[in-house]
């Protein structure tokens, strides 16, 4: 199994090639970056590459594009609602501190992490960031947290 989330997790396709799997243009690839919806893995030369699990991530947000008309604004605030809180298990005074507690307007990775739980940490890295870009796994997750 730690050889399979590896595979996924592996950044191996160009920005060239992700771009041409998903039947879209690398302009588009470079916006969804800008805006926050993904966060590229870089090499030293400033490469971008994608994982498999960063396709998939692509894939829900253009579904949610295309087929759901969310707008990219949208998809933010969606992004925005997980309750990372939760998944880090912060406690009430990093709570406090933390923008992505009182915020609602953009995801927590997009947010400038000062004195908080956060600080220092990658958020390319971060189990929010990596196992939430799905909203029916948000979804699931905020269910989990009402029950």
């Amino acid at each position: 199994m730690e050889e399979a989330l590896l595979e996924i997790d592996t950044p191996v396709y160009k920005i060239s090639e992700a771009a041409e799997m998903l039947n879209i243009s690398v302009h588009t690839l470079r916006m969804y970056e800008r805006e926050g919806l993904i966060i590229p893995f870089r090499k030293d030369s400033k490469q971008r590459l994608f994982s498999q699990r960063d396709i998939e991530r692509l894939k829900c947000i253009r579904r949610a594009i295309n087929d759901e008309k969310i707008s990219i604004e949208g998809i933010k605030r969606i992004y925005s609602l997980i309750p990372c809180f939760a998944i880090m298990s912060c406690s009430l005074s990093d709570r406090e501190v933390c923008d992505a507690w009182g915020r609602h307007s953009k995801p927590c990775w997009l947010l400038n992490h000062i004195n908080d739980f956060c600080s220092g940490r990658k958020c390319r890295l971060c189990v929010v960031y990596n196992n939430y870009g799905d909203c029916e796994i948000i979804k699931n997750k905020l269910k989990e947290l009402l029950t």
